[in-house]
């Protein structure tokens, strides 16, 4: 029971940052924009880059925030006797 639910986790949390990803590499690669201060006349200009390192850190933290996310609910369930698991269902 505790694999099945950390496996869940996992499972969510891998889908989760896949997406978070390709939204973020959609979204923002190669995205350009500036900062402007009115007072002094400085402009900052910066643009963004989604590298394959930042993607796969990214889903790292993902995987590490499924696995910690669902350990509390693993031991809880692996604690339960299976007939009474089922009726909470």
């Amino acid at each position: 029971m505790l694999i099945s639910v950390l496996a869940e986790s996992l499972a969510l949390a891998a889908i989760g940052g896949i997406l978070g990803g390709l939204t973020a590499y959609l979204a923002f690669n190669g995205y350009q924009t500036s900062t402007m201060n009115f007072q002094t006349f400085s402009q900052v200009a910066f643009a963004f880059a989604v590298t394959r390192s930042l993607l796969i850190q990214g889903l790292s933290y993902a995987l590490a925030m499924g696995l910690v996310g669902g350990l509390l609910p693993a031991i809880k369930a692996a604690r339960l006797p299976i007939a009474t698991a089922l009726r909470e269902l």
